[in-house]
């Protein structure tokens, strides 16, 4: 018997070297192993539409969790709507939002491993570049690079767009780098421009597409589907 309890221990630790298995490997719970979660950063200066379309895509998610939003602007609907999920707000100030890596520091308290861009008026500096590169996404309301650049957005794109005799518009997911709206592509959708079409009429076409589209591209993204 003691010749058995010999080979067995020296089996157990043979597997455990071919097959990596450790004793001090994390033991699943309940039956199955916990999954960390990839915590997303929305920044978002407005209503704050398409940030609640995207909390409650993720709401019940088993990998992915909306777990900040970040605002620029006292009074946005966007406030509201974090309140409403429970989700905390992170309010920045523009100078320190572009000298320096202060909110860069504040974000890693969260964990945050996205930063989702939902109708986030400020460009992205130089420090939130760099510690985030490969992980900014940005949604602009036309088919980039048409109407897109500093200045161009809300209702500035439609008008120019039904201005330009446009026969369809649409939205456009993509990565964020240096330049406004320059990143590369992830996904377009389209709409068409009736002859009849105002801005406001336009623009209700243009954020069905974002409601639509944009979480679950961003859950394409962040699982590796995209």
């Amino acid at each position: 018997m003691g010749q058995f309890g010999f080979f067995r221990n020296y089996l157990r630790k043979m597997s455990q070297t071919i097959f990596g298995v450790s004793s001090k490997a994390p033991k699943p719970q309940n039956g199955s192993f916990s999954i960390k979660k990839r915590n997303l950063a929305i920044f978002a200066s407005g209503t704050g539409s398409n940030a609640q379309k995207i909390i409650e895509h993720f709401k019940d998610h088993p990998s992915i969790r909306v777990s900040l939003i970040v605002c620029n602007k006292p009074g946005a609907g966007v406030i509201q709507i974090a309140a409403d999920f429970d989700v905390p707000v992170l309010m920045i100030e523009k100078k320190d939002f572009e000298q320096g890596n202060m909110y860069v520091k504040e974000l890693s308290k969260y964990e945050i491993d996205y930063i989702i861009l939902a109708g986030f008026l400020w460009k992205m500096p130089e420090a939130f570049l760099n510690a985030f590169p490969r992980h900014m996404i940005n949604i602009h309301p036309s088919l980039l690079p048409k109407y897109g650049g500093k200045g161009m957005y809300g209702s500035r794109v439609h008008e120019a767009v039904i201005a330009a005799g446009e026969k369809e518009s649409g939205i456009t997911i993509h990565y964020v780098n240096g330049q406004y709206d320059e990143g590369e592509h992830l996904f377009q959708a389209t709409c068409v421009v009736d002859a009849s079409d105002t801005p406001d009429t336009l623009a209700t076409k243009v954020h069905a597409l974002e409601h639509l589209h944009f979480a679950r591209v961003i859950e394409d993204v962040i699982e590796g589907r995209l």
